[in-house]
């Protein structure tokens, strides 16, 4: 990996990739995690190539999408950077954002921005940005919930789109991408996003359709519509507004913790409660993906609240 020479320690950068892993070191990273390191990360081949045991390694602390904002920190001569990510709010780590390592190659000087743009975003779990209308593929595996700059009027079924670190504009199938809401989505739409994800396997910090752990799950599908949550549950919990019990409603938030510890995991509620029936969609460690299911009476046990966004 080389250093990106127009990166600049204390400017601002932008993801150039689908979808960039934030590690916790340089020196965490495992041989499995090859795939995920390289100037173009294979984000599916990595997931694919690991166990169910390598999926929860604590290595990995976050992930970004292609054009998400980070702050550029340190860069290391061997490749690496260490950034804050801007768009991942997480006041218990460092108030500007979500720090961590990723390799420089990854990045891309901000470009300047169109103020008067209405930006698009990623609908479609997953779709391939090309060179030219119904052209090669240019770009693969670009996720939902990206954000993209609108480059021009749509030709014939196919919409271009600013990319970081390309001169040219790529295009997206016109039916993947649509204008970011400028008004606060229902919490109904923002339950069909996760919805739309079940089945997914669960990854240690992941925040994208190739695989995702609860907070990710819950920060992109709030993401999709233009809402920034933070990325960890306990800080989603301090970013959100408590309820009664019984007063939850779908596309509110479950959240569990064990006694005397601070919050490991949060649910979508997924249906109004009937006496003690809770239902939600989150992405499970146990079962290694996104379920929607009734609280086990294991999970009903570290229940501590539910909240609304």
């Amino acid at each position: 990996m080389g250093v990106d020479v127009e990166l600049q320690l204390g400017r601002e950068a932008v993801v150039r990739v689908p979808v960039a892993t934030l590690w916790a070191a340089p020196e965490s990273v495992r041989p499995v995690d090859h795939p995920a390191l390289a100037d173009a990360p294979d984000i599916a081949a990595w997931i694919a190539g690991m166990d169910r045991d390598q999926r929860v390694g604590e290595c990995v602390l976050s992930q970004l999408l292609l054009g998400e904002r980070v702050l550029v920190t340190e860069l290391r001569a061997d490749g690496w950077a260490h950034v804050v990510a801007l768009e991942q709010p997480a006041g218990k780590l460092d108030h500007r954002g979500y720090p961590g390592w990723l390799p420089a190659a990854q990045l891309a000087p901000a470009p300047e921005a169109d103020p008067s743009a209405t930006p698009l975003v990623v609908d479609a779990t997953l779709t391939a940005l090309r060179s030219a209308p119904d052209g090669p593929v240019a770009l693969p595996a670009v996720v939902l919930g990206t954000r993209l700059a609108p480059a021009g009027p749509s030709v014939d079924g196919w919409r271009p789109v600013h990319v970081p670190g390309r001169a040219e504009p790529l295009w997206a199938p016109e039916g993947d991408v649509v204008p970011l809401p400028t008004e606060r989505p229902e919490a109904k739409e923002v339950l069909a996003v996760a919805e739309r994800l079940r089945d997914l396997v669960y990854v240690w910090g992941g925040v994208s359709s190739h695989g995702i752990d609860c907070s990710g799950l819950v920060h992109l599908a709030w993401r999709r519509y233009g809402v920034t949550l933070p990325r960890d549950a306990d800080d989603q919990a301090e970013a959100t507004t408590p309820l009664a019990l019984g007063e939850e409603r779908p596309g509110d938030l479950y959240f569990f913790a064990r006694p005397g510890h601070r919050i490991h995991h949060i649910g979508i509620v997924s249906s109004e409660p009937h006496g003690e029936v809770r239902r939600m969609v989150h992405a499970c460690y146990i079962q290694r993906g996104v379920v929607e299911e009734r609280l086990p009476p294991e999970r009903e046990a570290t229940l501590v609240a539910a909240h609304r966004v």
